[in-house]
């Protein structure tokens, strides 16, 4: 008789019992990284951290010092506030271009993940007749430039009379390539048959068996894959550019208008820059500790 997994006895006789049959195992161990493992975390960090800086930085300077020094002291100036001040009053609809930008990126986030996932469960788990073509035809839909489906895509918003209007940004990104094929490769070694037949003969049907069994085991590929979308979305400035233009933009839109506003004051589009990564952050912030538990969980093979 095989020995109880870590999961189950960790639901059975709590945490610190999960702990010693890790380390019963050889799992575990209480051995803390070296040095040379914190040093390499630390340049991590200061290597992703410091574009981010360096924006901060022009952002609470004045152009007249940019002009005299590109590269700043590490000191910020104080000048953020100021700079922060006259981007939100500024003509460039700031907080109507926040508010599209939000309500763009969380519908198309979770229309990728619901969409993918069911189109991932149907690839994985299913059985049907040409189902790895039409996979394969999916995939090679990520090897066409954007770029060259443009015009037909602006006509087509044209003659459904969407231009200027959120829906032209978020329909034509309510499903990615990427998402179904990421999806896909997911389901099929984390969701197991048996599972789904045991849904069957349970009298569940396929909705309630996408609902109740696929769609909890594919949670952490979900989260990330929601992550990947919500920045994509928030920080496209292409097409949004094109189909809404100056009267109804999203942020990354509005500081191009702030550009062209102020003759490249750099102080100022570095200060829109800070608070348009805001968001981000505070959404990573927030949703990091999710983001580790869900990979953790699809990482244990009980």
């Amino acid at each position: 008789m095989s020995a109880p997994s870590v999961p189950f006895i960790r639901q059975t006789a709590g945490a610190s019992a999960a702990r010693a049959a890790n380390r019963s195992r050889g799992y575990g161990s209480e051995r803390r990284p070296g040095w040379v493992t914190y040093l390499f975390l630390t340049l991590a960090i200061v290597v992703f951290v410091s574009p981010i800086y360096y924006a901060f930085l022009l952002a609470s300077s004045d152009s007249a010092t940019i002009a005299q020094n590109p590269i700043p002291s590490l000191i910020p100036g104080g000048n953020f506030l100021a700079n922060v001040n006259e981007v939100l009053s500024a003509n460039i609809n700031f907080w109507k271009a926040l508010t599209n930008s939000i309500i763009v990126a969380v519908t198309t986030s979770a229309s990728v993940v619901l969409f993918s996932t069911l189109a991932g469960f149907s690839f994985a788990k299913l059985r049907f007749r040409g189902r790895n073509g039409l996979l394969l035809f999916v995939i090679a839909t990520t090897a066409v430039p954007t770029q060259l489906g443009i015009v037909p895509l602006f006509i087509v918003m044209a003659e459904l009379g969407w231009l200027s209007k959120l829906v032209a940004v978020i329909v034509p990104g309510l499903v990615t390539a990427f998402g179904v094929f990421w999806m896909t490769q997911y389901l099929e070694s984390a969701l197991p048959y048996e599972l789904i037949e045991a849904a069957r003969v349970d009298g569940a049907s396929m909705i309630r068996t996408f609902w109740s069994i696929a769609l909890p085991a594919a949670r952490p590929a979900a989260i990330m894959l929601g992550l990947f979308a919500f920045v994509g979305s928030w920080t496209n400035f292409f097409w949004p550019f094109i189909v809404l233009g100056s009267s109804n933009p999203t942020l990354p839109v509005a500081l191009q208008l702030l550009q062209a506003s102020y003759f490249k004051d750099m102080s100022l589009i570095m200060a829109g820059v800070v608070l348009s990564a805001i968001p981000l952050l505070l959404l990573f912030v927030v949703a990091g500790r999710q983001l580790v538990a869900g990979i953790m969980a699809g990482a244990v093979k009980g």
